[in-house]
């Protein structure tokens, strides 16, 4: 019994070392340090359709999970609404790939999001988003050049995140090409990814291989 306790907390310092050494606050958990609940969770999210992206924080190859997953763990019942929430966004949003990423660089960049900015530049870049657009809201510019429907939600989201309400233009300008499901489901995608840029501000999880931070601070 003495050695099994021994085990465990040493077990335990070694997690804190490591989240500790890599900057995290929430020491990365695998199959053998989850609890039942946590890893059902963890079994849904590997089985969803992030596990199919290359890179993806749900498809770790050592049986852990990346961040956010990592931190909706400790909460499983809560993660589990969580990570389909984010699934529905990413994947079933009416607004496509490239619009939506575009909307969760938008609100990286109004978080300074280090980590979600990391993951979803280039899966916006993957979509077909300009890299000169990302490249002016990484500086905090509205992006000279975008497409109507870029612009419509650019203009949308830097309002919603900057005045805490949009313009009856901007609103026309998403709902006229989108309609209201449309409006509600980029409505969502910011709200979502606000808490998931919350989720790893607070976690301070590390960009890959200590690669440099790519947001720099806004004046």
């Amino acid at each position: 019994m003495k050695r099994l306790f021994l085990i465990f907390i040493l077990g335990g310092l070694t997690m804190s070392a490591t989240a500790q050494n890599d900057g995290r606050r929430f020491p990365l958990l695998n199959d053998q340090t989850m609890t039942p609940a946590q890893r059902e969770l963890a079994a849904a999210i590997r089985s969803g359709p992030r596990a199919a992206v290359a890179g993806s924080a749900a498809n770790s190859a050592d049986t852990t999970l990346g961040s956010p997953f990592n931190v909706f763990l400790r909460s499983p019942e809560l993660g589990d609404h969580l990570q389909k929430m984010g699934s529905h966004i990413r994947f079933k949003s009416t607004l496509g790939p490239k619009l939506t990423e575009l909307a969760i660089l938008v609100t990286a960049r109004q978080w300074t999001a280090q980590y979600e900015w990391h993951a979803h530049h280039r899966l916006a870049l993957q979509a077909g988003l300009d890299p000169a657009i990302a490249a002016a809201i990484a500086q905090g510019q509205r992006p000279a050049t975008m497409s109507a429907e870029e612009a419509a939600i650019y203009d949308f989201c830097h309002e919603l995140h900057s005045t805490t309400r949009v313009s009856e233009a901007a609103y026309q300008g998403v709902f006229s090409r989108f309609g209201e499901q449309g409006v509600m489901d980029l409505i969502a995608t910011n709200g979502y990814y606000v808490l998931v840029a919350m989720v790893l501000n607070v976690d301070r999880t590390p960009i890959p291989g200590g690669a440099p931070l790519p947001l720099a601070p806004l004046r």
